[in-house]
C-alpha cells in the first residue's frame, strides 16, 4: 500500500490540506495511506492529523527545545523545520528497515513560509528520486533556493493557499492525481528492487556545459556502447554541480569525470552559477575514481549584458545567448582556479592512486581554441602551471594533452582512461 506523507501548517491550512488528503484517497480507491504531520505554529485538534503539532514539538524537538508561542515568525519556521525533519527522516529510516513501514511520496501545499518549512525537509531528508511535490504561491518565482539541488516538483497554486474555491480545489486535486501516481511508481521501483533487481552497470558522472558538450557527448556514447556504465549528465549551471556531489554522497554515483569545472569560475569571480565553495569535495572524499580536467575555466557566467558587475565593465564579455554573458578569466583569476583545483585535490583526495588531472592544453572549450573569441595563451599558462605546480608532489596524475577539449580524439582517450580507472 503506498503510503504518502502530507507536511503543513494545519493551522493556517487546515481546509485545504484536509481536501488534498481527501482527493488522494478518493484517486486510489482509498488503496492509499496518507500521514498527515502539523508543522503549524500553533496546536490543532482534528482527527485526521496523524502526528498533530504538540506531538511534534515534543517527541522530535532538537535538543535545545524552545517554546514556539513565544518565538518570531523567522525562528519559528527554522524550529519547525528542526522538528520536522526529525521527524519526518525517523520514518523514512523506518521504512528503509521494514517495507511494510516504507514512505513512497511527499507533498505540501503553502506559501512562501510554509514553502521554505516543508521544502527543507524534503531537500534534507528525501533522496534525488524519491517523488516531493509542493504545490506553492511561489512557484512560478525564483525556485532556486526551494529546490535547490533536488528534484522537488513545483505546482504553482495561483491563488492563495487561503479557502478552498473552486480553482484552488482544480489545483489542489491535480497535485493529488499527481503525487498519487508518483507514489505509485515509487512504490513499484521498491517492489522490484526487492525481488533482485541488480545494479548491473557502473553509474559515472560527468559533468558539462555547452562549449564541452561535443566532448560529453562522445564520452558518453563511446562509455555506454562498449563498457557496462551508463553516465549521468550534469549540466554545470551552479545546481548541477550540486547534485551532482548530492549523488555521490548519497552513494548514487560509482565514479565522477568531472570534465567541466566552470562552476568554480563563479564561485571564485562572484558569477551566477556557482556550485559553492566545496565544489570538487563529495568524489575526492568518497575516494571514487575520479578525473578531474578544466573545461569552459575560461570563463564566468552573468546574466544579460546589463548585469555585469561595473568592476568588470573593461573586460573580454562574449554573448553566449541574450540571457547569458560570458567573461573571459584574466591570467591571475586562472592561476586562482587551478589553485583551487590543486587545494581541493591535496586536502580531500582519500585515495589519490585514483584520482587523475587531465589538462586539454589545445583549449579548454569550443571558444578557447586559437583564433577563438576566448583564446588567450597567458591565462591557460597561468592555470595550467598552478595545477602542474601545486600537484608536482603528490600521488595524482596530471597529463598535459596538446588537443583541445573537443578534439574527438581526445574525447575518446578520456573515456578509454576512464575506464581504465573503473576498472573496466
Amino acid at each position: 500500500m503506498p503510503h504518502i506523507v502530507i507536511l503543513g501548517t494545519c493551522d493556517t491550512k487546515l481546509q485545504e490540506l484536509l481536501y488534498m488528503r481527501s482527493q488522494i484517497l478518493e484517486s486510489s480507491k482509498d488503496n492509499f495511506q496518507v500521514s498527515l504531520i502539523d508543522v503549524g505554529r500553533s496546536v490543532v485538534k482534528d482527527a485526521n492529523i496523524t502526528i498533530p503539532q504538540d506531538v511534534l514539538t515534543s517527541k522530535y524537538a532538537p535538543s535545545s527545545k524552545q517554546d514556539v508561542a513565544t518565538l518570531p515568525r523567522g525562528e519559528v519556521i527554522k524550529y519547525m523545520i528542526q522538528c520536522a525533519i526529525n521527524c519526518v527522516r525517523g520514518l523514512y529510516q523506518n521504512g528503509l528497515k521494514d517495507p511494510t513501514q516504507a514512505l513512497h511520496a511527499v507533498v505540501s501545499a503553502g506559501g512562501t513560509g510554509g514553502t521554505s518549512l516543508a521544502s527543507a525537509v524534503m531537500r534534507e531528508v528525501f533522496p534525488v528520486g524519491f517523488p516531493k511535490l509542493m504545490v506553492s504561491t511561489s512557484a512560478s518565482g525564483d525556485t532556486g533556493p526551494v529546490v535547490g539541488e533536488t528534484d522537488i516538483t513545483m505546482m504553482y497554486s495561483v491563488v492563495d493557499i487561503a479557502g478552498t474555491n473552486s480553482l484552488l480545489k482544480r489545483i489542489l486535486a491535480n497535485a493529488a492525481g499527481a503525487i498519487a501516481g508518483m507514489a505509485q511508481v515509487y512504490e513499484r521501483s521498491l517492489a522490484a528492487q526487492s525481488i533482485g533487481d541488480k545494479q548491473l552497470r557502473k553509474r559515472l558522472g560527468v559533468t558539462m556545459f555547452g562549449v564541452t558538450t561535443p566532448c560529453v557527448d562522445k564520452i558518453r556514447t563511446h562509455l555506454e556502447a562498449k563498457y557496462p556504465i551508463e553516465c549521468f549528465v550534469f549540466h554545470c549551471t551552479g545546481h548541477g554541480g550540486k547534485a551532482m556531489e548530492r549523488l555521490v554522497e548519497e552513494g548514487e554515483l560509482d565514479a565522477v569525470l568531472d570534465l567541466t569545472t566552470t562552476e568554480i569560475c563563479d564561485v571564485l569571480m562572484g558569477g551566477n552559477m556557482s556550485a559553492g565553495p566545496k565544489r570538487l569535495e563529495a568524489a575526492l572524499k568518497a575516494g571514487l575514481p575520479n578525473i578531474i580536467s578544466v573545461g569552459a575555466t575560461d570563463m564566468v557566467n552573468f546574466g544579460p549584458r546589463a548585469t555585469v558587475p561595473e568592476k568588470y565593465g573593461s573586460r573580454q564579455l562574449f554573448e553566449h545567448n541574450p540571457v547569458v554573458t560570458l567573461m573571459r578569466t584574466s591570467p591571475e583569476e586562472s592561476k586562482a582556479i587551478g589553485e583551487f583545483i590543486v587545494e581541493k585535490i591535496t586536502k580531500f583526495a582519500k585515495a589519490p592512486e585514483k584520482v587523475q588531472v587531465v589538462i586539454p592544453a589545445g583549449g579548454v572549450s569550443m571558444i578557447a581554441t586559437p583564433g577563438a573569441p576566448f583564446y588567450d595563451a597567458k591565462a591557460d599558462e597561468a592555470l595550467f602551471g598552478a595545477i602542474d605546480s601545486g600537484l608536482k608532489a603528490s600521488d595524482v596524475s596530471v597529463v598535459k594533452d596538446e588537443r583541445a577539449i573537443n578534439d574527438e580524439a581526445f574525447a575518446e582517450d578520456m573515456a578509454e582512461r576512464m575506464a581504465k580507472l573503473m576498472g573496466l
